[in-house]
């Protein structure tokens, strides 16, 4: 299955409800932080599967990417993962013990081209592995910004003396150029492929905060297996992800913020339209760049997007609030070190709250907002941002 294409998560889904599922019930499931479990029947998750396919030595194999046409040996930085081989194409520090460099990548014909040349001195010190997770394919939310935080991290990483290793499959990016990093992954981003990947390299640290939401999804997951997330906490990412909690955050710091609830059940939905009245904002958890939200007013459309979109989750509980209408809107971007507010900015878009500022028309800097204005929203942008410590 796995020479095959198939994921751990779609063999546990096949497994589900079958008597071949039994075989899974001496395995125990390590889950990294959250110690070990056993699996006695149910459901199977893709957890179980890992620990079973580890356990019996089925692993993938690190590849180059042949770009001379087997003529000559290989020495690139592309790489992939592959259940069909037998050996490694490198040298890897979760097999061999050691950190070591690839022969014969680029990056040791090139100076960084952030700050100054490396000596040799610092080039040789270098040990320390940092893996960057990229943006993934382009799309509505996603798009060549998160490419230019990627490229950034990348030259600057390397600039400290790190190694950079980077993890994304499109093409299209700059990120994924044979010169930007010291290895690449041409591999999807995914919570199995990052792991398996993770575990191969040992890196100091995983970075998920310049690919945009796709890595912010797979934060949590590789906490929770020991993997170390470089930068704000993973607590803090869950507390801005999940509404529920950020919603109570705001609460906590007297940030005003429409009447809202959280609500696992349809029915809890409609109560809390029935007392706060229409229109009503609905916003799932862990989406991307504002996608499965939804304006509703009236019970008939709340009814119709409830059952379209599936976003009624018992894992991330969905919040609906009071949607103000004709309300201006107003993006704070900001930098923070240290819980404390380092760089930040202030747009203003032209049109009224309402839409996605993917397609909206922001001005920068704000052309009419009052100094009030502009000091409150700066306020509240540093409690948030000492209160999750970013």
């Amino acid at each position: 299955a796995k020479r095959c294409g198939f994921a751990d998560r779609q063999i546990a889904r096949e497994l589900r409800g079958q008597e071949s599922a039994q075989t899974l019930s001496s395995v125990m499931v390590g889950r990294g932080a959250l110690g070990t479990q056993t699996y006695a029947g149910g459901r199977v998750r893709e957890e179980h599967v890992r620990c079973l396919r580890k356990s019996l030595g089925v692993c993938p194999f690190v590849k180059q990417i042949d770009t001379l046409a087997a003529e000559f040996p290989a020495e690139t930085n592309y790489l992939y993962l592959t259940y069909s081989g037998v050996e490694n194409d490198i040298e890897l520090a979760g097999q061999s013990g050691r950190l070591t460099r690839m022969e014969g990548s680029p990056v040791h014909q090139q100076s960084s081209e952030v700050g100054e040349k490396r000596s040799p001195t610092k080039e040789s010190a270098r040990s320390s592995r940092i893996v960057v997770l990229g943006c993934g394919p382009y799309r509505i939310g996603s798009s060549v910004e998160f490419d230019w935080c990627s490229v950034s991290c990348i030259k600057t990483l390397r600039a400290l003396g790190h190694e950079a290793i980077v993890i994304n499959c499109n093409p299209e990016t700059v990120s994924t150029d044979f010169d930007e990093s010291d290895r690449l992954y041409f591999e999807e981003l995914s919570h199995e492929t990052v792991l398996d990947i993770a575990e191969l390299e040992q890196p100091e640290g995983v970075v998920v905060s310049v690919g945009g939401q796709t890595p912010n999804n797979l934060a949590m997951g590789l906490h929770q297996n020991g993997v170390k997330i470089l930068g704000t906490s993973v607590e803090a990412i869950d507390t801005c992800e999940n509404r529920f909690k950020f919603s109570q955050l705001c609460d906590a710091l007297r940030i005003d913020q429409p009447e809202w609830s959280e609500f696992t059940t349809v029915e809890e939905a409609f109560h809390f339209c029935k007392r706060a009245g229409f229109p009503a904002l609905v916003r799932p958890s862990y989406v991307l760049s504002g996608a499965a939200m939804r304006v509703v007013n009236s019970n008939e459309e709340l009814d119709r997007f409830l059952k379209t979109a599936a976003v009624v989750s018992r894992d991330y509980p969905v919040v609906i609030s009071k949607y103000i209408s004709g309300a201006k809107e107003v993006e704070l971007d900001a930098i923070g070190r240290d819980g404390e507010l380092v760089n930040y900015a202030i747009a203003e878009h032209v049109e009224n709250a309402g839409v996605h500022s993917g397609d909206a028309s922001l001005l920068l800097p704000a052309q009419k907002l009052f100094v009030e204005t502009h000091r409150r929203v700066k306020t509240m942008g540093q409690k948030l941002c000492r209160a999750l410590k970013i």
